[in-house]
């Protein structure tokens, strides 16, 4: 209902647009300067926004990318979505150029929608943003305390498939992967682990992925307006969480090294100013936003896959109970049984190739530069697609199979498998992401066989990829 609401809003914003764009517009339209790639603006104003995010809708995000690499170029196209003139880049030289780039031709860049949500990003800019997380995350995102996160989030894992999938003969299993993801990043970011306290941010949180890459029109029942009030009330938690954690280091009740969260209150930058509460809540809802809602799909798309494939299953299991059968009774995964999942983290990135829960990325155009002998202006939006190599036969035979073995020996070729995005500005949580997923993986088929109860179920893409129906299992527990 909130997508026909959405369509028909834009139909009449477009519209009134139109008239006034006819009637009024004297100036020279932006898609006339020379040797542009080629493309169409669309409608004024919301450009080919709905047709951009309507694919995603009907389950097929790639069809707006490759409908265009068909009429125009298999490079590179223009467009304008979500209020801005954009060219979209394709294919692995396009990946490369983009990702090899970042700061000489191309910088980070986020829609409106995101910038309005995140009210601290507008203070500075996205750039600047970006360049503050970069600096913070590395201490907590290295390998040393990647190894120290394996076993915690064993223990949290084991708790979860014992408390909200051990005896039930079928559940739903996206959002219990978010419960998951979710519970692992309130834990390892902020040390809360009531989970009394990590299901109140639920909810909110998921209107919250639902709008935040939309179109930013902020009128009650827009996907945009319920996403700004998810994050006003998710941050206003976020702060009382902040201001109680000052009260503990202050009175040495909390580590200064425990978390993240610990780490943003006691650093400053290089003129000695500290973070606001403000800004440190943003900062964490970010994090939170990416250190679970991406993993929770993939981790859903793995049970898809496992459960529609029982011979990729079989390998699976077997892998991960070789991994439990030496163990000793009650012993917690270490690094070096995450680095034996050789061919569980193959089946894994098959899943990231086929779904990539990060459909794309934006970045901005610094100055003028041309690309395959067309201008790009200064100012423009570029948009780089994962699908455009991921779903290409050019890069992957056949690539609607599933098949592991792409990631077998070297691997798929450089800048054609991009689910983390590549270059400077690649996913720093990559790493974080791999541990969550094998583990989850790890403690899922030790445990389960399962069907689905909706055999042909149907995927949908708002923003990230989900099964219509949440993917609805029937569980079958393994016989000790």
């Amino acid at each position: 209902m909130e997508h026909f609401y959405l369509s028909l809003l834009l139909l009449f914003v477009s519209l009134v647009t139109l008239f006034l764009f006819l009637l009024f517009h004297k100036h020279r339209s932006p898609f006339s300067v020379p040797n542009l790639p080629p493309g169409a603006p669309g409608f004024p104003v919301i450009g080919e926004s709905l047709e951009f995010l309507s694919t995603g809708w009907k389950g097929h995000p790639e069809k707006f990318i490759f409908d265009r690499m068909i009429k125009y170029s298999s490079d590179l196209f223009k467009t304008s979505i979500l209020g801005e003139r954009a060219v979209v880049f394709c294919g692995a030289a396009s990946n490369k150029f983009i990702f090899s780039n970042e700061n000489k031709h191309v910088a980070a860049w986020w829609p409106d929608s995101v910038n309005k949500i995140f009210p601290t990003t507008m203070l500075t800019n996205s750039k600047e943003e970006s360049k503050k997380m970069r600096k913070l995350l590395p201490q907590f995102l290295k390998p040393e305390a990647l190894q120290r996160y394996v076993p915690i989030m064993d223990s949290l894992a084991q708790t979860h498939f014992s408390s909200l999938w051990d005896n039930h003969t079928q559940l739903t299993v996206y959002p219990l992967a978010k419960r998951y993801t979710f519970s692992l990043a309130c834990r390892l970011f902020m040390s809360v682990e009531d989970e009394n306290h990590v299901a109140k941010f639920e909810n909110p949180f998921q209107l919250l992925a639902s709008g935040i890459i939309s179109v930013p029109i902020d009128l009650p029942g827009t996907p945009f307006n319920k996403a700004i009030q998810a994050a006003n009330g998710i941050r206003k938690k976020l702060l009382e969480i902040i201001r109680e954690r000052k009260v503990n280091l202050g009175e040495g009740k909390a580590s200064p090294t425990q978390d993240i969260l610990s780490h943003m209150l006691l650093t400053c930058d290089e003129n000695g100013q500290f973070m606001t509460e403000f800004d440190i809540a943003d900062k964490i809802l970010g994090l939170l936003i990416g250190g679970h809602d991406t993993a929770s799909a993939a981790c859903t798309f793995v049970v898809k896959y496992l459960a529609e494939l029982p011979h990729i299953y079989d390998k699976v299991y077997q892998e991960q109970m070789e991994i439990t059968k030496s163990k000793s009774p009650g012993e917690l995964l270490n690094w070096d049984d995450i680095n034996r999942m050789k061919y569980s983290w193959s089946v894994a990135c098959e899943v990231l190739r086929i779904a990539p829960p990060l459909q794309g990325g934006f970045r901005e155009a610094l100055n003028d530069f041309t690309f395959n002998g067309f201008s790009i202006p200064k100012g423009w939006k570029l948009y780089w697609s994962a699908h455009s190599t991921h779903k290409n036969p050019e890069y992957f035979g056949e690539p609607e199979k599933f098949d592991p073995s792409r990631f077998e020996g070297e691997g798929p070729a450089p800048y054609t498998f991009v689910p983390f995005g590549g270059g400077p500005r690649m996913c720093p949580g990559k790493e974080y992401a791999r541990l969550e997923i094998l583990v989850f993986m790890h403690n899922l088929v030790k445990r389960f066989k399962w069907q689905k109860i909706i055999p042909d179920e149907k995927i949908i893409v708002d923003p990230l990829p989900i099964p219509a129906n949440n993917l609805p299992i029937r569980l079958f527990p393994h016989k000790p």
